[in-house]
């Protein structure tokens, strides 16, 4: 398990900003769209189940619907 010092809980349609290292849905979400230094291909309109996991260095998320932790790095 990696360790990461801080988290964000995100539950509007706002950009959110920062680096995060781990996104985790609470809940049923919906990615509107996500941005990050190693994440590519279609990132918009992502259906994202409760216990899944997206990892990597990300510097951008807004959600459709839903509610998700960002752990920042």
């Amino acid at each position: 398990m990696n360790y990461y010092p801080a988290a964000k809980i995100i539950n509007d349609t706002d950009t959110h900003t920062g680096r995060f290292g781990c996104i985790k849905p609470l809940q049923d979400s919906v990615i509107n769209t996500i941005e990050g230094a190693n994440i590519t291909g279609d990132t918009t309109s992502i259906q994202f189940k409760k216990n899944s996991v997206i990892e990597g260095v990300i510097t951008s998320i807004t959600l459709t619907s839903g509610t998700v932790i960002a752990y920042r790095l």
